[in-house]
């Protein structure tokens, strides 16, 4: 709900907390134990953005947020606002883009693998060490090569030929083993069967068409990702979120602080992002989460428990919201502890022992002030949604999807020429040149020969002459012999006369 504009999130008493737009860029925290009202609070966040023009990419995990194109029922909530002391409050709509990776309960979400990059492929994956370096190399070779990666099949090519021409590429590019190309060619296959090839492919998303306001009403538009099917696989989930915001990371220009922000972004079950992360990859989480606020953009993470996230990150999240959390066991106390310390205390009360008793609805509630200084934590009544919080009919999220007129430019995957079609190109340039080669070598022996028997021919032709010749000196001696012979006795003959 928007007064003065700003978000009105709820009420401690009668005093009115509020969310200052220009602070949403410092990116906020929503957690809670299961039921305690996240997804309530998200929807408040969300519909108060969408009224100041503000556009969000909310991830879907429980397939609960489709009641945002529904109007909400006045008479469900009057109660609470009520007890809150709520007059000027109005149940509605809201525009809503629904996006789906596996394209059955939204427009299709795609990336190619080489926007993508290999760090995060890897990730997927779950690729050792020694796989990700040769990974890495994949790509370098496809790219000196100018090969496109765009599909899953492009990839599974370019693997199969790296494997093929190990020895080749191990003197310029490292080791390539093919135990390790063959480990990738698994997981890449799994990733197949999980249905990852409809991620990658093209029209690859434009991150432009997230940032939009409603060409009627100036609302800024919800982008909600259907993500329940997405969710049964946590790499592929947490991988897809990361790549968003580091897509939105490499495309937005620096604009600093603004009055309100570009565009937010919702991450539910927001743990997976951490969850066995390497170093590379944490390093990655961690600079974008920092630097990603100068480009007008703000995060909250949603989780069930503050420390499910990263230290590093945690401490950039400076709107905080903290619904009831569970401490049975010693670990679970001293979650509650570190979160409650996270807080700049309340003298009116102990935030630990608040955590504990808050009851659904109700949150512990930090955000940044006027000055930029955290406020002190408040114990505040959550305002209900204005659109109903009810699942919406799935014809009418059907019908939404259909006139979309996003879905026309999504809906049908592109496939253009490129590393699958271009190795097969490659293989077969290489066949022709090793048979012409062959070819070549065959000539070659043919002609070498043939020259031998020539050469043998003329030095047979030769030693001929050179007997024949040898023979008629021979008979011309011989014949000078007999003719001195037949001179000397005519000479005798008449001397003897």
């Amino acid at each position: 709900m928007i007064k003065d504009n700003k978000i009105l999130l709820g009420k401690a008493g009668d005093k009115e907390i509020f969310i200052l737009p220009d602070k949403l860029n410092r990116h906020g925290l929503i957690a809670g134990a299961t039921g305690t009202g996240k997804t309530v609070t998200l929807k408040v966040i969300a519909e108060s953005l969408c009224e100041l023009g503000v556009p969000t990419v909310i991830a879907d995990v429980k397939g609960d947020l489709s009641g945002m194109i529904v109007e909400g029922s006045q008479e469900g909530i009057q109660e609470r606002l009520d007890s809150m002391n709520i007059t000027d409050f109005t149940v509605r709509r809201y525009p809503v883009h629904f996006f789906d990776v596996y394209q059955k309960y939204g427009i299709p979400v795609r990336a190619s693998v080489q926007d993508m990059g290999p760090l995060l492929i890897s990730r997927i994956l779950d690729l050792t060490d020694t796989q990700q370096g040769v990974m890495n190399m994949i790509f370098r070779i496809a790219r000196d090569m100018e090969l496109d990666l765009i599909d899953l099949k492009d990839l599974q090519a370019m693997t199969a030929y790296v494997g093929e021409k190990a020895k080749e590429f191990t003197l310029k590019y490292g080791n390539v083993t093919r135990q390790s190309v063959g480990a990738i060619q698994r997981r890449l296959l799994e990733l197949e069967e999980q249905g990852g090839d409809l991620f990658f492919g093209m029209p690859s998303l434009e991150i432009s068409d997230w940032l939009k306001k409603d060409t009627f009403s100036g609302l800024g538009i919800m982008n909600i990702i259907e993500c329940q099917e997405l969710f049964q696989h946590p790499l592929l989930y947490s991988t897809f979120l990361l790549w968003m915001l580091e897509r939105l990371y490499n495309t937005l220009p620096e604009v600093g602080d603004l009055d309100k922000p570009k565009v937010v972004f919702f991450f539910d079950e927001a743990h997976l992002l951490f969850d066995n992360a390497p170093r590379q990859l944490m390093e990655k989480i961690e600079q974008v989460v920092k630097l990603i606020r100068s480009k007008g953009v703000g995060i909250f993470f949603i989780t069930q428990n503050p420390a499910d996230i990263s230290g590093s990150v945690l401490s950039q999240l400076s709107n905080r919201i903290q619904h009831s959390l569970r401490a049975y066991t010693p670990a679970e106390i001293k979650a509650v502890k570190l979160a409650a310390d996270s807080f700049r205390a309340n003298p009116e009360f102990d935030t630990t022992e608040m955590i504990s008793n808050l009851k659904t609805g109700q949150a512990l509630v930090s955000v940044l002030g006027a000055d930029g200084a955290p406020t002190i934590v408040e114990k505040t009544k959550i305002l209900p949604p204005k659109s109903s919080m009810n699942i919406a009919d799935p014809a009418l999220v059907r019908e939404t999807i259909d006139n979309d007129f996003l879905n026309d430019k999504y809906l049908n995957t592109v496939d253009p020429q490129s590393a699958f079609e271009d190795i097969d190109i490659i293989r077969q340039d290489e066949a022709e040149a090793i048979e012409l080669e062959k070819r070549e070598k065959e000539a070659a022996r043919q002609a070498e020969k043939e020259a031998k028997a020539e050469a043998a021919r003329k030095a047979k032709e030769t030693s001929m002459s050179d007997r024949l010749a040898r023979k008629a000196q021979r008979r011309l001696e011989t014949e000078m012999v007999n003719i001195g012979v037949r001179q000397a006795k005519k000479i005798l003959k008449a001397f003897l006369k």
